[in-house]
This record gives structure tokens, C-alpha cells and sequence, in this order.
């Protein structure tokens, strides 16, 4: 019996420092230079959680990615660039929102308010917090939130998860998040077609 347990005790030990292993070495990277901060989805939603008056998570994805892949509980999306119907190299062209300025002035104040913006993996949102503090934000107010809603690919080539979005971000740090949609959250020009 005694066995057993010092057998049992050492694979326990042996799956934790495994597991804390794996988690030490996912980092995070920055994607792009940006003005601005940056935080991890766990700061992000940290920061919700002290401040839910004047802070806001604007998801910067496009219209389908906050429908079809999800979103998290209480972002509201307004999209940095939207999808084309040209064909590139991988997919589906973008064309970058003229009015994605306006859009964010018309729903938030940079005088109160904090922004944490996020788009899929945390590249345009780099691009994004740019365009924030053009339009006016200062760079203790706008934050971007890193590894985005899906995280970083799998590099690993053995891996049954490799170039799948499984390192890191919003939704693999088990954060709330949903497909249900508020029109209080969406994209306001939506409302007025």
C-alpha cells in the first residue's frame, strides 16, 4: 500500500511540474508596434471587473468572426476592417474601416474612458490602439489585449493541435465569453440598415 501511494504521489508530481512547465513557456509577443499598453486577457478582464463604468473591450474583428467564433461576455464590436468579396492569397481581401475613428468617438469618451481592444491573435489590435489615439485616446487609456479572443498557433509540428489557436488568449485562458448577441454590443450601423 505504502507503494501505491509514494507511486501515485510521484506521477502527481511528475504531471505538475509538466503542466507548469508548459504554461512557463508560453509568452506572450507583441505583434506590432503600437502606442498604447498592454495587458493579458486576464489583466483585461481584471481591469472590467474594477472599473465596468469606464472600461470597455471593443473587439475589433470583423462582423462574422464576433458572430461565427464568439465573443467575449460584454464586448462590443466595432470593426477595425471588414471583409471583401475579392479573393487574396489567403482568403477572403480586407479593406480597412474609413470610419473606424468615428465609430469608437460615437460610442466611448477619451477623456473617461479606458479602452482594451482586441482582435483575433493581437495584430490589428496593435494597429487599432494607433487609430484609438489618433482619434484621441491618450496612451494610459488604450490597451492592447494580447493573444486577442483565439491566442498564437501550435508551432510544434508532432503536436495533434499544430497551427490550430490554442496558446494563450481570451477564450484558452477559459475567460467568459459567447455567441449570443446584444444589439447594445454590436456594430451600430448594423442597427440602421
Amino acid at each position: 500500500m505504502k507503494h501505491i501511494k509514494k507511486t501515485l504521489l510521484l506521477a502527481f508530481a511528475v504531471v505538475f511540474l509538466f503542466s507548469g512547465l508548459a504554461l512557463a513557456e508560453f509568452q506572450y509577443k507583441i505583434e506590432h508596434p503600437h502606442a498604447g499598453k498592454d495587458v493579458t486577457p486576464s489583466e483585461a478582464h481584471d481591469m472590467l471587473q474594477k472599473n465596468p463604468e469606464h472600461t470597455f473591450l471593443v473587439d475589433i474583428r470583423t462582423r462574422p468572426e464576433y458572430l461565427l467564433i464568439g465573443h467575449p461576455v460584454g464586448a462590443y464590436n466595432i470593426p477595425f476592417q471588414f471583409w471583401t468579396d475579392k479573393l487574396g492569397e489567403k482568403g477572403y481581401a480586407m479593406a480597412d474601416n474609413p470610419n473606424f475613428a468615428k465609430d469608437i468617438l460615437a460610442r466611448f469618451n477619451p477623456k473617461t474612458d479606458t479602452l482594451l481592444i482586441m482582435c483575433r491573435s493581437g495584430s490589428r489590435s496593435c494597429k487599432a490602439c494607433n487609430e484609438a489615439l489618433k482619434a484621441g485616446w491618450p496612451e494610459n487609456k488604450t490597451f492592447n489585449v494580447l493573444g486577442g479572443f483565439e491566442g498564437d498557433k501550435i508551432k510544434y509540428k508532432s503536436s495533434c493541435y499544430y497551427e490550430q489557436r490554442e496558446c494563450g488568449g481570451w477564450r484558452n485562458e477559459g475567460l467568459p465569453w459567447t455567441y449570443s448577441i446584444d444589439k447594445k454590443l454590436v456594430y451600430q450601423p448594423d442597427l440602421a440598415k
